[in-house]
């Protein structure tokens, strides 16, 4: 296989990115994670996925602004190198890459567990690299076999919660005669809408944030596409009514239908209520779609750090030969060096699950907030530059600028700050604070080397070892 080009191909169609984007916020942490917060935060764990994903929304915004101006694989990596600088560009990329080599690993471990409860004679190391190489084969050969996998995991994973929604709203309608409506019982009447006060509505905006990472693939993908601004604007702008009703409109059917004190929760909120339902093989049913969005989690986390891979190859700032593609238009070498360090994370997972897994997986836990903190400083430098030089080109705008900008910082700075207050937070923070400041630290030993290296160049063509003295 040759690897002269250097360039992507178009080979994503619309209906592709359009199927990514709407899936991109659904993940395990929906089906089996909200459990968690509600039963920590009650009822009013609605109001923390509204938080969060009001966040969420406005970055996406500035997101948007930004990529409709200069669609590009590197996306936000880029947008920091140009708006705060290269160090920004540099760390940016390295830890969003980090972060997804990370999940590739966590949804390979939580994929083979599903799948080693029907193979229980398979060992789980065996099921879970055995997952990571098939979807690296997928990646390797086109992105047109990416977005038909991605295409057919969206369908099913939409598909359920629209499913979910439609019988949760009828039985809270009392359409479904067979079934008592709880009505406003589960939201009022346990101790009230926030039990636990509004303290614990604050962590869990804290611990729900990282759900919403992944809403932000479309604006690398759509470089891949044949119309990326087109692609991007359509994807950006529907992330409001797909955190709406994918993230809050399942949250609020679960705690309307279920005690938000329930044992039932920590297991699965969805599976208490199919099961409410009277669904037969509600749990098999719910861990099929659990094991398709964690498939369609370590499909797209192959993507996404291989394409971020080798938007920091084509800079320099990762081996150059990781920015050579293949005949089809793939950057074989970045999906390779990804898959490789994917391979090692998940055997560490179970050799040193205590320790080295243990501080990567803690490591990686806060950088979706850095990553977002990125996006909006860059969009506040990038917006009063831009108005300067060619007001015109906006295609789409974050709203009242600068003032929502500068509130979505202090938001995200403040629930960056929540974190090391929280217990089962503080680890991620210190860790991630820690690996952010190496990767940082790196990029200035890194330069030095360059600058060292290029003065030598430089020296030797104007001083050639060869040349006589007069």
């Amino acid at each position: 296989m040759e690897h002269q080009q250097e360039e992507l191909k178009p080979g994503l169609k619309q209906r592709h990115l359009t199927m990514i984007s709407l899936s991109g916020v659904i993940g395990a942490g929906l089906f089996v994670g909200s459990g968690i917060i509600i039963s920590q935060t009650g009822p009013g764990a609605i109001l923390s996925y509204a938080f969060a994903g009001l966040i969420v929304v406005l970055v996406m915004r500035m997101l948007g602004e930004m990529a409709t101006v200069n669609p590009n694989t590197g996306s936000f990596a880029v947008y920091a190198r140009e708006g705060i600088g290269e160090w920004a560009g540099f760390a940016t990329g390295w830890l969003y890459w980090f972060f997804w080599v990370i999940v590739i690993a966590l949804e390979a471990t939580a994929g083979a567990a599903i799948i080693h409860e029907w193979l229980p004679s398979v060992p789980v190391w065996l099921i879970s690299l055995t997952l990571i190489i098939l979807l690296t084969l997928t990646n390797i050969f086109s992105v047109k076999s990416f977005g038909e996998f991605e295409y057919w995991f969206s369908i099913i994973k939409i598909g359920s919660i629209i499913v979910f929604l439609s019988l949760g709203v009828a039985v809270i309608l009392g359409v479904i005669p067979t079934i008592e409506s709880p009505g406003a019982t589960n939201l009022m009447n346990i101790g009230g809408f926030i039990p636990n006060g509004i303290g614990s509505v604050l962590v869990g905006i804290a611990i729900v944030f990282h759900a919403f990472v992944g809403v932000e693939i479309p604006a690398i993908a759509a470089g891949e596409t044949s119309d990326p601004v087109k692609s991007v604007r359509g994807a950006l702008n529907s992330v409001v009514w797909r955190i709406l009703i994918f993230y809050i409109g399942s949250i609020a059917v679960v705690v309307t239908l279920l005690p938000w004190n329930s044992a039932s929760l920590l297991k699965s909120p969805f599976v208490a209520v199919l099961e409410i339902l009277g669904i037969p093989y509600a749990a098999l049913i719910m861990n099929i779609v659990v094991l398709t969005a964690l498939l369609s989690c370590l499909n797209s986390g192959l993507y996404t750090s291989s394409r971020m891979l080798f938007s920091l190859a084509q800079k320099g700032d990762a081996p150059r030969l990781i920015s050579k593609v293949s005949k089809n238009g793939v950057p074989v070498f970045a999906v390779i060096a990804s898959t490789s360090v994917a391979f090692i994370s998940t055997i560490f997972s179970y050799t040193s699950p205590d320790k080295i897994f243990f501080f990567l997986v803690n490591s990686s836990g806060g950088i979706g907030i850095l990553v977002y903190l990125a996006i909006a400083i860059s969009h506040l430098r990038l917006r009063k530059r831009m108005e300067k030089e060619n007001p015109e080109i906006f295609k789409i705008k974050m709203w009242f600028f600068p003032y929502l900008t500068y509130a979505t910082i202090i938001a995200m700075l403040s629930v960056l700050l929540l974190m090391a207050f929280i217990d089962s937070q503080r680890p991620q923070f210190i860790f991630t604070m820690l690996f952010g400041a190496i990767v940082i630290f790196s990029y200035f030993v890194i330069r030095r080397k360059k600058e060292k290296y290029i003065e030598k160049e430089i020296n030797l063509v104007s001083n050639p070892p060869n040349s006589e003295k007069f």
